[in-house]
């Protein structure tokens, strides 16, 4: 690997722009005697050695990458990837301790299965202890999902059988006696009803649609539909097309464009719904990730990996939580690590535009002497930024994510999302897998994730000068965004760098879609909160219940959403309250046209007598508070009327939107 030293800057791991030269045809897979010789592999760099492996005719790409999934790619330009692990090796930056992993206690299939359910929520069924959340969630799970739950739980007991430790209940007891325990083979091949969101034409329409287009795959956009549950679809779909493979040309791996469809409530992003809320959708998408893997019949295993204890204090090698805990101190509102932020604009200032940004490496000694100073000084407002330079910021944008306790992303997933890929699905399988465990992430890492994305998108836009492409940002930072401490075999990390590399990928060119919640996800969400309403709710005296009775006399419930003694509102009209405006509150009657745009243009036109107040009410949203909802921030193309029947009981407030 060639290192030239240009004015102190380092230059490494760069290599031509031109297109690499295609992989031999035939190549083989090399023993795994060969790649366990001490004397072969002490004495040969792993970039070299990787690197060979690529190349060399006796050795062999993984499947996937080859005809299998548009994830193909020439061997060569992998080696950005094999690069960024040799220089983090070689020009090791020396500031902390080496960490040493805290053992970790292997554990069976039971005590994976318990700490599952603990992660979706569903303790209750292993304590046995009566919550409505759980009795809540388990009412609003699809088929699919259920017979997920159903599975885990089932191997839960079984093994606690074996054990002798305890009795345990049945998953009859939980699920109903008259219903399999088995999982996908009961599953009939019907549309689906149970997530409130498609009507069984819709379905079927949807079905034909998604056959349609595995026989044209390379169209200009492919829309998408966020109303039907993912595993759901996948059952309904016949099984030579779930388990299709797609060969794709070396020359097609350019992905194809999506576009979600649009629905009458709108579309969702993550920082629109409230914290309760948003938790309740990480439950939710871990189920449905797991249904979703269990329909291409791959174990989701979430086998324990080596964990590093995090640092209490500084910058590097600290917890998210951590950081951001220390961080509202200053900002009640961050969502996103201040010292990540700074890095971030650093590299804008002057960086975007230089070649090779990601594979430069500043000067060694300042890099040290800053990444001391940052965990000295920059919680105490101390640290000048103003004498880093663009390069030092990337280099320790790096080492931030490389060093963090725990990897950004859930690096146990990688196995099975290795297996999906060989099973070689549309893309679109693909993004959806993706977006579930996007969904699945805890706030500070998808909030951090989401930020970085926005931040790589700046980086691409700039390919023509910088020479940075969606495929070079993803070789150079998977390795830091994807890290493990595990060892494993050249063959077994080839299959982990390309997958990661992968994953990054997709992410990068189809951000906007992310970070929006699928809808059939709230519609889960908002009978959840109904379920858990009806359970707390006591129940009403005899008393209560007849004079109840005697007010309702003569009143037909069905002609009115808002009976006489709960509100004063006709039928059809929401009150606005918008706190912050000259104009605080207003009546509007609604009908079937009526968007989200259309009231803040009401209250726009009602406060536009001043210059501020034109300004304030263009960064105000329409929010929908309460009853079947935590907090949800409204579609400017939503349709209100909808919402309004779907929510009743809900409050209407235009305020400032949350911002990540």
């Amino acid at each position: 690997m060639e290192v030239e030293d240009s004015g102190g800057v380092v230059l490494t791991a760069y290599h031509s722009y031109a297109r690499p030269p295609p992989p031999s045809p035939e190549p083989r897979c090399a023993p795994r005697a060969t790649a366990s010789l001490p004397g072969s592999r002490k004495s040969i760099p792993r970039c070299r050695r990787i690197t060979r492996m690529l190349s060399n005719e006796s050795l062999q790409s993984p499947a996937f990458s080859r005809s299998n999934s548009q994830a193909s790619v020439d061997s060569a330009s992998m080696e950005d990837f094999w690069r960024e692990i040799e220089s983090i090796k070689e020009n090791s930056l020396g500031a902390r301790e080496e960490q040493t992993p805290a053992e970790a206690k292997p554990l069976d299939e039971g005590e994976l299965e318990a700490e599952w359910l603990q992660d979706v929520g569903l303790s209750t069924l292993i304590s046995g202890d009566e919550e409505e959340d759980g009795k809540a969630l388990l009412s609003t799970l699809t088929r699919t999902q259920a017979a997920a739950v159903k599975k885990r739980y089932n191997t839960y007991t079984q093994t606690l059988r074996k054990k002798n430790k305890q009795s345990v209940r049945d998953v009859r007891d939980i699920f109903g006696a008259n219903e399999s325990p088995s999982i996908l083979e009961a599953i009939p091949d019907v549309p689906v009803h149970s997530n409130g969101a498609a009507d069984p034409g819709q379905s079927a329409r949807n079905v034909a649609n998604d056959e349609d287009l595995e026989k044209n795959i390379l169209v200009e956009a492919e829309e998408l539909s966020f109303e039907v549950s993912y595993s759901e679809k996948l059952t309904q779909a016949p099984k030579r097309n779930r388990f299709k493979k797609l060969d794709f040309k070396k020359e097609d791996y350019v992905l194809p464009k999506f576009v979600v469809q649009k629905t009458r409530f709108g579309l969702t992003k993550a920082e629109d719904l409230s914290a309760e809320d948003m938790k309740k959708i990480r439950h939710l998408s871990l189920i449905e990730l797991t249904a979703f893997f269990d329909a291409f019949r791959i174990q989701l295993k979430r086998n324990k990996t080596e964990k590093v204890k995090g640092r209490d204090s500084g910058i590097f090698g600290v917890p998210l939580t951590v950081l951001l805990e220390n961080d509202r101190r200053k900002d009640s509102g961050v969502k996103v690590p201040l010292v990540l932020q700074k890095f971030f604009e650093k590299v804008e200032e002057s960086g975007l535009e230089s070649e090779g940004i990601f594979r430069l490496s500043g000067c060694t000694a300042k890099v040290k002497q800053y990444r001391e100073e940052l965990d000295a000084k920059f919680n105490a407002d101390k640290f000048k930024w103003e004498k880093m330079c663009h390069r030092e910021a990337a280099v320790m944008l790096k080492a931030f994510f490389r060093e963090l306790p725990t990897s950004l992303f859930p690096v146990e997933y990688i196995p099975a999302f290795i297996t999906l890929m060989e099973r070689g699905p549309h893309i679109r399988v693909q993004f959806q897998a993706l977006h579930l465990m996007v969904m699945a992430l805890p706030d500070a890492n998808r909030d951090t994730a989401q930020a970085l994305m926005t931040f790589f998108n700046k980086v691409t836009a700039n390919e023509s000068k910088n020479r940075m492409s969606i495929w070079n940002i993803s070789t150079i930072m998977a390795p830091n965004l994807f890290f493990s401490r595990s060892k494993h075999s050249d063959c077994e990390e080839l299959l982990l760098a390309n997958t990661a590399a992968h994953i990054i990928r997709l992410m990068l060119k189809y951000q906007e879609m992310l970070w929006t919640v699928p809808s059939f996800l709230i519609a889960q969400v908002r009978r959840m909160n109904e379920a858990t309403m009806l359970l707390k709710k006591p129940l009403p005296s005899v008393k209560k219940l007849l004079r109840r009775k005697t007010i309702e006399r003569g009143f037909d419930q069905t002609c009115c959403l808002f009976p006489p003694w709960q509100s004063d509102v006709p039928e059809g009209v929401i009150r606005v309250h918008a706190p912050l405006l000259s104009k605080v509150s207003m009546a509007i009657q609604l009908n079937g046209q009526t968007k989200g745009r259309d009231i803040l243009a009401k209250f726009q036109c009602e406060n536009s007598h001043g210059s501020s107040e034109c300004m304030k009410i263009q960064n105000q949203r329409l929010y929908e508070i309460g009853g079947n909802i935590g907090q949800h921030c409204l579609d400017p193309d939503a349709y209100i009327l909808d919402v309004y029947h779907v929510n009743p009981q809900a409050e209407w407030v235009i305020k400032p939107q949350q911002s990540v």
